[in-house]
Order: structure tokens, then sequence, then C-alpha cells
């Protein structure tokens, strides 16, 4: 039997824990304290809200980071659950040319997108971004989320078959209620995707007004120099909601990636 930890042993765990975290933390830090340099806090944090369409740039890239989440979600549901659980024919070749998005830098990919985009007149169209985006989210949530379903015991399927449930309502009732672990890994890590992009909105959308909120920064970089102190409030505005998103899916994130990438 192993015997209950001392108070100085969870000190010293504590302590270790916290020496491994600070490497983490301290960009976090470095972030918030630069972007109270220069004109202080209040004017820095005041000018990005109000100089800047802050609230139109934060509506568009909180219907873009919904949008994929939600797509995200369901697409990865059916197909980890289909390749994981239901015995397709030729699964294991169709798991390996989702993979094989996984090898595809999503740079290669900007022309076809954008001859598409321009074929299709999608431009200034939240589809137009969000489609992309999509698509080179899900080969990794795929993998992830097959990897935990398999982990899944099959007799519960069984006795959900043999109680009447069909195969979807087995999906609804029973795989999605054990799989909020690695539901929590797929929100979170689409939203972060989705929400830090960068270069597809700037050549998908080129209208002002269809911006989103990683465009900030830049209304306070010149060709003449560059306001430090108020593009790192900016930047400390945008990790806001990755942070809170991630400490509430906290302990589900955690176990969910765990799962999913040693299995």
């Amino acid at each position: 039997m192993f015997s209950r930890p001392t108070w100085r042993s969870r000190t010293l765990y504590q302590v270790l824990a916290t020496v491994c975290v600070l490497p983490f933390a301290l960009p976090l830090f470095w972030i918030v304290q630069i972007s109270f340099s220069g004109s202080g806090p209040v004017e820095n944090y005041s000018a990005v809200i109000v100089k800047t369409p802050f609230f139109q740039f934060f509506l568009n890239s909180v219907v873009i980071a919904a949008s994929a989440v939600v797509i995200v979600f369901v697409c990865t549901m059916l197909a980890g659950y289909a390749l994981a659980k239901l015995g397709l024919r030729g699964r294991n070749v169709i798991f390996m040319i989702i993979l094989a998005g996984l090898m595809v830098p999503a740079v290669a990919m900007t022309v076809p997108y954008f001859l598409m985009v321009r074929k299709l007149d999608l431009f200034n169209n939240y589809l137009a971004v969000i489609v992309p985006l999509c698509a080179g989210i899900l080969p990794m949530t795929v993998l992830l989320t097959r990897n935990y379903l398999v982990g899944v015991p099959n007799e519960l399927l069984e006795a959900a078959k043999i109680d009447g449930a069909g195969t979807f309502r087995t999906l609804i009732r029973i795989v999605i209620p054990l799989s909020k672990p690695i539901i929590a890994v797929v929100m979170v890590w689409s939203f972060l995707q989705a929400w830090n992009n960068f270069f597809l909105p700037l050549i998908m959308m080129p209208k002002s007004q269809m911006q989103t909120i990683t465009q900030i920064p830049t209304y306070f970089t010149s060709a003449y120099g560059s306001d430090i102190g108020k593009i790192f409030a900016a930047l400390t505005l945008i990790c806001i909601p990755i942070v809170i998103l991630y400490l509430a899916f906290q302990k589900y994130f955690e176990q969910g990636l765990t799962a999913g990438a040693v299995k």
C-alpha cells in the first residue's frame, strides 16, 4: 500500500510544479507588463477599444470561431465514431487519407483556396474563412477523437443496440456523454485555431468591416514606428477569451489530450 504524502513532499511537489510552469507563464506576464508601458495602461487599453473598430472585429471573430467550433465538433464526432466503432469497409484507408491532411502545409493551400473563393464569388463572406479553417482543423481533431473512442468499451454499444438504440441514438446517448474530455479538446483546439488566424481573413475578406480581431495590432504600426504599449494591449485583449476558455475546460482538456494522443 502507498502511504499518504507528507506536507513536506506536497510542498516540494508544489514548488517543482511551479518552477516547471514559470517558463510558460512568463510570456503572458511580459505581454501584460509591456502593455502598461508607453502612455500607461489606461491610455493604451482605451486606445485599443476606442480608436479602432474593436467591437466590430471582435464580433467577426466570434462568428468565425463559433461557426468553426460547431462545424468541427459535428464532423469530428461523426467521423471519429464511424472510424472507431462502426466497422466500415476501408475505414483504415479513409483514416489514412484524413491523416494526410496533417502533412499538407497550410500555406501550400492558399492559392487553391483563393482561386476557389474567387470562382464562387465568396470574397467578404464568412464562409470564405470558415470552410478552409475547418478543413485544416479536422485532420487533427479526427485523429485524437478516433483514438479516444477506440477505448470506449464495445459492450456499452452492444447493450444499447440490444435495447433498441440505433447508430445515431447510441452516439447521442452513449458515446458523447462518455467523450467529454475529447470534446473539450476539440472545442478548445478549434476555437484557438480560428480565433488566432490572421492570414485567411486578411486575404479572403479584404473589406475593412469584415476583418477580425487579429488585425487590431496593425492599427498601431506604421512605416515610421510602432506604439509598442498599444500593440501589446491589443494582444492582451486578444488572449483573454482563449485563457478563459482553457480555464473553463482545463480538467477535461488535459484528460482528453492525453488519452487521445497515447492510445
